[in-house]
C-alpha cells in the first residue's frame, strides 16, 4: 500500500516487517508490523517500550487468486479464534500465518494492519469490496455494535458455507453434460479433418455410386477442411465474446438469468438454489437485527438472479410503505406459497428468522436431491446423443464397405 501527502512528497511504499525485541520486563516479544521502512519500525516499538533485537523484511510471494471459498475459511476461523476468547488482532495472526494462500495471507496481515491503526473491522473489510460485500460488512457492523461479534461471524461463517455448497452442486450437476459434450466437439472434429478423408480417397478408387450420408458427411468434411482456419478461431472467439458479455454487461446477466430458469431441467435447480440463498440471506440479516427493509438491500444481489433482485425491490418498496412481508412475497409471484406461507407464520409468531432458516434447508435439501437426479438423468441422454453423433459418423463412412461387401 502507497501513500502520498497532498503536498505532492514522493510516495512511501509500505512493507510488513517481522520484528524480534525484549519488552519492558526482559521478555522475549515477537511479531509483524505495516511500515515504510526499518527506522519507522525501530521509532513505533521503541515507543511502545519495547528493545528491538532483530528487524527483518518479509517477502510476499504471489499467490493463486483470493477465492469465495478462501474468505469462508477466514471467516470461520476468524469465529472459531473469538469464540474462544483469543484477542481480536491475535486471531489475525493466527489465522495469517496458517493461510496457505500467499495472497489471502496478504490479505489478512493488511486487515490486521488497518485494525491496529484504530480501524473498526467493518470498515478494514470494506476497503476491499472484491472479497467481502456489502452483508458481510453490514454484518459484521452489526455484531460490534451489538457486542456480538463472535455471534454474528458463525452466522456469517454458516451463511458463506451454505451458499458455496449450492454453488458447487450446481457446478458440478453442469460440469458433466459441458465436459462430454466438449469431448465429442473434438471427436468429431478429428473424424471430419483427418479420418473422413482417408475414407474418401479410397472411396474415389471404387468409382462405384456412394450411398447418399456418406456423400452428406463427405461434403461436412469437404467444408469443415476448406474453411478449419475460419470455424475454429471462430466458434472460440464467440464462446470469449459471450462469456465476456455475460460477465460484464447487465442487461446480458439480466437476459441469460430470465432464460436460465426457463430452461427445461436445470430451470427447476437454479430456482431453487436461488431461494435457498434469498432465504438464507434474509434470515442471517434478520437474525442478526438489521431491520427488514435495510436487510432486503443484500439479499437481492444475493440471489444471483437478476429476477429476483427485481423482485426484491419491489418487496423492498412495500415492505418500507407498511405491506407485510408476506402480502410483498405474494404479489411479487416469483416464490412457491410454501415459502409465502412458512414466512407468514413466522410473522405471526415473531420467528421470522427461524422459519426462514427452515425454507432455506429446505430448498438446499432440494437442491441436493435435484442434482442427484439430474445426474442420473443426464448420463443416459448424453450417450443417446453421443451414439447418436458418432455413431452415425461411422456408419456413414462404413455403408460403402458394406455395400461392396454385398457386392462381392
Amino acid at each position: 500500500m502507497a501513500t502520498a501527502t497532498s503536498k505532492g512528497i514522493a510516495a512511501v511504499k509500505e512493507h510488513i516487517y517481522a520484528w524480534e525485541g525484549k519488552d519492558k520486563s526482559g521478555k522475549i516479544v515477537r511479531g509483524e508490523i505495516r511500515a515504510g521502512g526499518e527506522a519507522i519500525v525501530n521509532v513505533t516499538l521503541r515507543r511502545q517500550g519495547v528493545l528491538v533485537t532483530k528487524v527483518k523484511k518479509k517477502v510476499m510471494r504471489g499467490g493463486k487468486k483470493i477465492t469465495d471459498k478462501d474468505v469462508s475459511l477466514f471467516t470461520r476461523q476468524l469465529a472459531t479464534m473469538m469464540k474462544a476468547g483469543v484477542p481480536l488482532l491475535q486471531s489475525f495472526d493466527i489465522v495469517g500465518k496458517g493461510h496457505s494462500n500467499p495472497s489471502m495471507a496478504k490479505l489478512i496481515a493488511d486487515l490486521r494492519a488497518d485494525i491496529e491503526t484504530g480501524t473498526s473491522l467493518n470498515n478494514a473489510f470494506r476497503k476491499y469490496p472484491l472479497y467481502f460485500d456489502a452483508l458481510f460488512c453490514n454484518l459484521v457492523g452489526a455484531g460490534e455494535q451489538a457486542g456480538i461479534l463472535e455471534d454474528l461471524l458463525t452466522r456469517l461463517a454458516v451463511y458463506k458455507e451454505k451458499t458455496l455448497a449450492i454453488k458447487k452442486k450446481i457446478k458440478s450437476a453442469l460440469m458433466y453434460p459441458v465436459s462430454i459434450l466438449g469431448i465429442a466437439f473434438v471427436v468429431t472434429a478429428v473424424i471430419m479433418i483427418w479420418v473422413v478423408p482417408a475414407f474418401k480417397s479410397v472411396f474415389e478408387s471404387f468409382g462405384a455410386d456412394l450411398p447418399g450420408p456418406t456423400l452428406v458427411v463427405m461434403a461436412m468434411s469437404d467444408f469443415v477442411v476448406s474453411y478449419a482456419y475460419i470455424i475454429f478461431p471462430g466458434i472460440a472467439a464467440a464462446i470469449y465474446f459471450f462469456l465476456q458479455s455475460w460477465k460484464r454487461s447487465l442487461a446480458m446477466q439480466r437476459r441469460m438469468d430470465l432464460l436460465l430458469l426457463k430452461a427445461p431441467v436445470f430451470g427447476s435447480v437454479i430456482r431453487k438454489a436461488a431461494i435457498a440463498r434469498w432465504t438464507r440471506t434474509l434470515a442471517t440479516m434478520f437474525a442478526a437485527g438489521v431491520p427488514l427493509v435495510e436487510a432486503l438491500d443484500s439479499v437481492g444481489g444475493a440471489a444471483g438472479n437478476a429476477l429476483y433482485l427485481d423482485a426484491t425491490k419491489k418487496i423492498q418498496n412495500e415492505v418500507s410503505t407498511g405491506t407485510s412481508l408476506t402480502m410483498a412475497m405474494q404479489n411479487s409471484n416469483v416464490f412457491p406459497p410454501i415459502v409465502t406461507q412458512m414466512v407468514a407464520i413466522g410473522e405471526e409468531s415473531g420467528a421470522l428468522d427461524a422459519m426462514l432458516g427452515k425454507v432455506a434447508g429446505f430448498f438446499e435439501d432440494e437442491v441436493d436431491e435435484a442434482v442427484g437426479n439430474l445426474a442420473a438423468l443426464m448420463e443416459p441422454a448424453i450417450m443417446a446423443i453421443l451414439g447418436i453423433l458418432i455413431g452415425g459418423l461411422v456408419v456413414a463412412m462404413y455403408l460403402p464397405i458394406f455395400k461392396l461387401g454385398a457386392v462381392v
